[in-house]
């Protein structure tokens, strides 16, 4: 590992941590072993090839893991990439718990981040699910049909608003809190806002 690659910002990140310090270590040599530039971004070590991101090193309450950006389009023969959640549609973490299990992987994890890289280098792209794609709930689409205004307002918020609002009021499994979501936002969408603005 040569010193010029490395970043004083992910110096810093790694002096405060106080889980998976060890772990973050080893993931950042393995990571600048595979000639990546270091850099920090989203509040944690971010290592890029030509300026593209390629995989960031973050840690959890339960696990630490390299999270590759593109991670959908990697072919992952050891099955070990982990979709987050349903909704996040182009990263995949591989998880750990422990430095050993790291060192163990180490080729593995090479191997990879190099596989990650000859996709940016490809140009590949992931092709993510459009807005339309995603159902509207019951309880939405009937305030939708009642109230015009609302339709017309909800179809004028961007597409990344209208998704935001759509996951939102889909995730509860009972339909008087989806039904209590709807209504608590209803004004915000006639106003033209987000759900976080």
């Amino acid at each position: 590992m040569t010193t010029s690659k490395t970043n004083p910002k992910v110096d810093e990140f790694l002096s405060k941590a106080k889980k998976w310090k060890a772990e973050y270590e080893k993931l950042r040599s393995i990571v600048l072993d595979c000639e990546l530039t270091e850099d920090f971004k989203w509040m944690h070590p971010c290592y890029t090839f030509e300026k593209k991101n390629i995989v960031l090193i973050h840690g959890f309450k339960e696990y630490c893991a390299l999270l590759f950006q593109k991670g959908a389009l990697l072919k992952d023969p050891h099955g070990i990439l982990i979709q987050q959640t349903e909704n996040v549609q182009a990263a995949r973490q591989i998880r750990f718990t422990n430095v050993e299990e790291i060192m163990e992987m180490e080729s593995i994890l090479k191997a990879y981040i190099q596989e990650a890289v000859e996709v940016e280098k490809a140009g590949l792209e992931v092709n993510f699910k459009k807005h339309e794609e995603y159902s509207i709930p019951e309880e939405f689409q009937n305030k939708l049909d009642e109230m015009p205004a609302l339709k017309t307002a909800f179809e004028a918020l961007t597409p990344g608003r209208q998704r935001a609002y759509l996951l939102y009021f889909s995730a509860p499994k009972q339909a008087k809190t989806r039904e209590a979501r709807v209504e608590k936002c209803m004004q915000q969408i006639l106003e033209g806002k987000g759900l976080n603005d």
